[in-house]
């Protein structure tokens, strides 16, 4: 039996070549186009001179970062060889989108002004390490966007999960539900797990003198609550 990043490989792989026609249409994920316009803000108002873009794919952050501030120092890291190949068929250069772990990245600690993830802690078993990373290697921000699984579904299926979350026994719903796999696999996102970006929020605020969220589709006054999709702003200092 495959284990659970083998399945995520292999789906990249061979969707590669399709990869932009699923992924990087604002009708297909209108929540990170939206959340890539807020960073753009932040870039300018924290002068942030250098970014570092996780789980890049073909590299859309990179394109759309260097056609609007063309003095910015961007990188972006991604596992999948297959996906590099096509961003460098767009024209990406190789020094730009270059093979990386997230888990473990290659890079010293604050390497790089801004580290920012698009849509890539759900696919992670433990996003918390990732995070941790990202912290390590960003001197001055970071940025995620990424889902919110307590903000998703009916009003019922909301408080249903938030009151599980609540009980601190979502991880042990999570399991059951998943009959111990605690992924699922879908044939538009591959293999995901149930994440929310407020998982993560303790470790941010931990590591950051200022936290700003916003909600990244349309969602009531408590994004916690509410919201599908957050984006999450962590200023080191």
């Amino acid at each position: 039996m495959q284990d659970a990043s083998s399945i995520q490989n292999k789906y990249y792989r061979d969707t590669a070549a399709k990869y932009d026609s699923m992924h990087m249409h604002e009708e297909v994920d209108p929540e990170h186009d939206f959340a890539f316009y807020f960073m753009c803000s932040m870039i300018e108002k924290l002068e942030i001179k250098s970014v570092l873009d996780l789980g890049a794919g073909t590299g859309r952050v990179i394109h759309k970062l260097l056609k609007k501030y063309p003095g910015l120092r961007v990188t972006g890291i991604e596992p999948i060889a297959e996906l590099r190949e096509e961003g460098y068929k767009k024209g990406v250069l190789k020094n730009d989108l270059i093979h990386g772990d997230g888990k473990k990245l290659q890079f010293p600690e604050n390497q790089y002004d801004m580290v920012c993830a698009f849509g890539i802690l759900h696919h992670i078993d433990k996003p918390a390490i990732v995070i941790q990373e990202m912290l390590r290697v960003a001197s001055k921000a970071i940025f995620i966007s990424d889902s919110n699984n307590f903000g998703q579904g009916s009003i019922l299926q909301r408080f249903l999960k938030q009151t599980i979350n609540t009980l601190g026994m979502w991880n042990v719903y999570n399991f059951i539900r998943t009959r111990g796999k605690r992924y699922q696999i879908s044939e538009g996102d591959g293999l995901f797990y149930s994440y929310s970006v407020f998982n993560d929020f303790s470790l941010i605020k931990k590591n950051c003198a200022a936290i700003h969220l916003l909600n990244t589709r349309s969602a009531g006054i408590n994004p916690y609550r509410t919201s599908s999709h957050v984006a999450v702003l962590g200023i080191k200092k």
